[in-house]
């Protein structure tokens, strides 16, 4: 099982990305995509980014985190 997360691009130094993922901020690799900018949506696997997302996509994802960790913390 593979488990990615979405994260606000904040700031691109070469082929490093600072990450926002949720208020925690993460170096993330870009080598997999083209073409990131500064406040995209990427989704990140073990420290690369493989997908741009809409923002829209990636806050119905985070949206989905949200309920899982809402839950877990009710049991």
């Amino acid at each position: 099982m593979c488990l990615a997360i979405p994260g606000k691009v904040l700031k691109i130094e070469e082929q490093i990305a600072t990450v926002d993922f949720g208020g925690t901020r993460r170096e993330v690799k870009l080598d997999l995509l083209r073409n990131v900018r500064d406040g995209d949506y990427v989704l990140v696997h073990v420290g690369y980014a493989i997908q741009i997302l809409d923002e829209a996509k990636a806050k119905e994802i985070l949206s989905a985190w949200e309920e899982v960790a809402a839950g877990e913390s009710g049991a």
